[in-house]
């Protein structure tokens, strides 16, 4: 319906960041389910990738020519040697969503046996082989807080001490470093050969340093297209702001974090970014003192814990 009612729109995300709904519903218990356990993760990870599928062949139906951008949340897992183990386990499923449209997920896939025992049948799985639908485009959205750090040294955290390990902001723990938004997106470039777009890439905080990150990921799409990578595009999320995202939606609070307009008032009121944006889209280029200092991404500042021991990813 949504495509014979408006038949100029070509690109298409049915479902936005399978994995990552998957995971807030079926691993931690945030959303509707509000399950904790793999067989729910997983159960809900094959109905989205299934459900894209078919809403893109229906869409294909009216329009020949449509094209799926897949977005999906795009981090890196590090960690203390002792939980190798566990950042090597989610830094292969943080590819599930995609190596399911692209029919990646063979019997050699690293994941393979956990999908299995997650309740996954061998049919359901070889129907994504054997009819494959892979994205147009891969959209990647990235944030300050993507890449995680897994600690099992609790004590340097003031965290719940019954948990078997903490996982917490990367960003945060010094001596870890960040491998950035220029390393996932050729990671996923080298991957699947498929040409990407930068589909969010927000931040919660003051107007200057909302622009700061915000050029900062227009600077790495253009070097990364000078390098070879097919970058389509950045799009600018959130356009109008965001309303309780600051407790991932589990409470209705009415806070909202600004985004290229504020729309507190009932109209839409350009903010600080509203500038940058409309200079990026026609110029390339954007000049203004505050971006002549470093994000505090970058600062000393940012360290909340210090970990000493020797790490690994």
């Amino acid at each position: 319906m949504v495509a014979e009612r408006y038949p100029w729109v070509e690109h298409y995300t049915p479902i936005n960041e399978p994995l990552t709904t998957a995971r807030f519903s079926g691993l931690y218990g945030l959303w509707y389910p509000h399950h904790s356990d793999d067989h729910t993760f997983v159960r809900i990870l094959l109905n989205e990738v299934r459900a894209t599928k078919r809403a893109m062949q229906a869409i294909r139906q009216v329009n020949p020519a449509a094209k799926l951008v897949q977005t999906e949340d795009l981090g890196k897992t590090h960690s203390t040697p002792a939980l190798a183990h566990q950042a090597d386990f989610e830094n292969h499923r943080r590819w599930l969503t995609y190596d399911l449209l692209c029919g990646l997920v063979t019997r050699e896939h690293p994941l393979w046996e956990y999908l299995r025992a997650s309740g996954a049948s061998v049919d359901e799985l070889l129907e994504f082989t054997d009819d494959v639908l892979p994205p147009d485009i891969l959209g990647i959205n990235h944030y300050i807080t993507s890449e995680r750090f897994l600690d099992d040294q609790t004590e340097h955290y003031a965290l719940d001490d019954s948990r078997p390990y903490v996982d917490v902001e990367a960003v945060r723990v010094r001596p870890v470093q960040l491998d950035g938004l220029a390393t996932l997106a050729q990671e996923a470039w080298d991957r699947y050969s498929i040409p990407l777009a930068i589909t969010e890439s927000h931040l919660a905080c003051t107007r200057e340093e909302q622009m700061r990150w915000l050029y900062q990921t227009w600077q790495t799409c253009t070097q990364l297209r000078e390098q070879g990578l097919d970058m389509r595009a950045m799009t600018v999320w959130s356009l109008l702001g965001a309303f309780d995202w600051n407790s991932l939606l589990t409470q209705n609070q009415g806070y909202y974090e600004s985004g290229v307009f504020d729309v507190r008032s009932g109209e839409a009121r350009p903010t600080a970014l509203f500038n940058l944006v409309r200079s990026l889209a026609t110029t390339g280029d954007f000049a203004h003192p505050v971006l002549q200092d470093p994000g505090w991404w970058h600062r000393d500042t940012r360290y909340l814990y210090q970990h000493h021991a020797h790490l690994t990813h």
